[in-house]
């Protein structure tokens, strides 16, 4: 049971504001905690907990981002499979294994099955002219030691043992190819960022407020940062200002408007696409236990990246839970709970022409969008049935999933770039950082918090003594385990004991269904 929050309000200046929690803050504090003894942080939180937004388990669809199934981040270029941004992404979530393996050994968290559990990743892919592709992909990933136990396979005998929902009544002579790699997980981040929340709720050097909603921050001569602060939870005027020599923005809700506000010159480079998200969720336990998998296809042609289906096992609340995507929705939120303003009050002078030339340069994100907004119900089912056949109306319920912000960037002064990753903002005084959020943020959520630590404080980072602290934690930081194989063997072996992922741990556990 999750216990109450400790509120606190002194009136002496903080050395680090954390505006906005989920994953990225909890994960910046522990590293603070690990390498400063003297700081201390107040935390400001809109909601009546930590962990509603981005990081709740239904509003996080990149739950287990490391490159293994999700076709899109291996795309052909000059002909050939390249590879780069599936390697980047493996080292960056094998950094994020081994910190949480250490949070584990540190006794920091309590249980490692409540956040992460054995679950294979899988890609399917049908019709000759996609087998080449996979089996280009295949051939390519192999030669990284991080995706050797990966197998290719277009035998039906095979394929039904190991994707039998989707298997279930299909023709021997449909071409169907698919990889499997087995010593896989499944991560919920919003047990995660829980149970790192109850452990640091214990420290008296953080000071958590609930409820509070940051109405203006201004740089004051000291260069430290004056923060106007509401309590939203008491009627009329209750505004009240405190003082911080760091300030840390993590949420789309606030980013670009508290950016905005601060007058740092990096604000006026960004703006924001918002995109609502959309489950087909699994109510029939017969169903979701004959599917353990996260199982990707390949998008139609004209499709964006996150159209990519994918029908996926997931650990929800110690509850399995069968999910398919994809469905999306135009939002003008930027967070799930927030205002139907937030585009809007997003936009400046300055970065409004650079968002509707984005608009009509990405019409094929835009057309996806409009068509998604008048499909039928039989239309979304179709995409089910493509991967399960024998799916039933009454087995599955829509619900309503993440807010996803795309960055736009701005290039000039008529032209903006979409960007589909999470870009780090750290002002040039080194006072103030943010970051804007795209997929894979969760999976390599400590490579981002480690990169902001060393944009943010490049002098205290290379330290001797901070260094070695974090290769505590982080053995192969500093290092690439796609040159290393013999410490990437050491290193992922040593991870996955202490978290147990291995076949068969997921089978040992006693599930309830939703």
């Amino acid at each position: 049971m999750t216990k109450f929050w400790k509120i606190h309000d002194p009136s002496t200046d903080a050395h680090i504001f954390l505006i906005w929690w989920g994953i990225m803050s909890a994960t910046l504090w522990i590293f603070l905690k690990e390498l400063e003894e003297h700081v201390h942080i107040h935390i400001f939180e809109r909601r009546e907990a930590v962990w509603y937004e981005s990081s709740d388990a239904l509003n996080n669809a990149g739950t287990w981002h490391s490159a293994l199934c999700e076709l899109n981040y291996t795309p052909y270029k000059n002909w050939n499979i390249d590879t780069s941004k599936a390697d980047a992404i493996m080292e960056k979530f094998e950094i994020s294994k081994q910190f949480w393996s250490y949070l584990v050994w540190s006794k920091y968290l309590p249980h490692w099955n409540s956040f992460i559990n054995h679950v294979p990743h899988m890609s399917i892919v049908f019709w000759e002219e996609n087998r080449q592709f996979l089996r280009d992909r295949f051939e390519a990933l192999k030669e990284n030691q991080l995706f050797e136990d990966m197998i290719y396979t277009t035998e039906h005998t095979l394929l039904r043992k190991r994707f039998p929902l989707i298997m279930q009544d299909r023709n021997n002579d449909e071409i169907i190819t698919a990889t499997r790699s087995e010593l896989w997980t499944d991560v919920n981040y919003w047990t995660l960022t829980r149970d790192m929340y109850d452990y640091l709720n214990t420290d008296e050097r953080v000071h958590i407020h609930l409820h509070q909603e940051i109405v203006d921050l201004n740089q004051t001569p000291d260069w430290h940062w004056e923060v106007s602060i509401k309590d939203i939870s008491w009627a009329g005027n209750n505004l009240r200002k405190m003082r911080a020599e760091f300030v840390f923005i993590w949420s789309w809700g606030t980013s670009i408007p508290l950016l905005a506000k601060s007058w740092v010159t990096e604000w006026c480079c960004y703006s924001g696409f918002p995109v609502d998200g959309q489950w087909l969720i699994c109510s029939n336990p017969d169903v979701i236990n004959q599917h353990h998998g996260k199982v990707y296809g390949l998008a139609e042609v004209w499709s964006p990246p996150m159209s990519v289906p994918h029908i996926d096992t997931r650990v929800i609340n110690w509850k399995k839970t069968l999910l398919f995507w994809p469905y999306a929705w135009f939002t003008t939120k930027f967070l799930k709970h927030w205002s139907w303003t937030d585009l809007f009050t997003s936009l400046r002078w300055n970065n409004i022409i650079p968002l509707l030339t984005t608009w009509v340069k990405y019409r094929s994100l835009t057309k996806y969008l409009i068509w998604q907004v008048f499909q039928s119900k039989e239309q979304r089912f179709a995409a089910l049935r493509k991967y399960y056949p024998n799916a039933r109306y009454e087995d599955w319920h829509r619900e309503h999933a993440w807010k996803r912000v795309q960055i736009i960037k701005k290039k000039s002064f008529l032209e903006g770039e979409l960007q589909f990753w999470t870009e780090v903002v750290v002002s040039q005084d080194k006072t103030l950082a943010a970051l804007l959020w795209a997929s894979p943020w969760a999976s390599t959520s400590v490579s981002i918090i480690l990169e902001l630590l060393e944009s943010a404080f490049p002098q205290k980072m290379t330290s001797k003594k901070r260094q070695d602290v974090i290769k505590r934690m982080i053995p192969s930081y500093w290092v690439t385990l796609k040159e290393n194989p013999t410490l990437a063997k050491q290193v992922r072996n040593s991870v996955h004991d202490t978290l147990d992922i291995h076949p068969g741990s997921f089978e040992k556990i006693t599930w309830t269904f939703e």
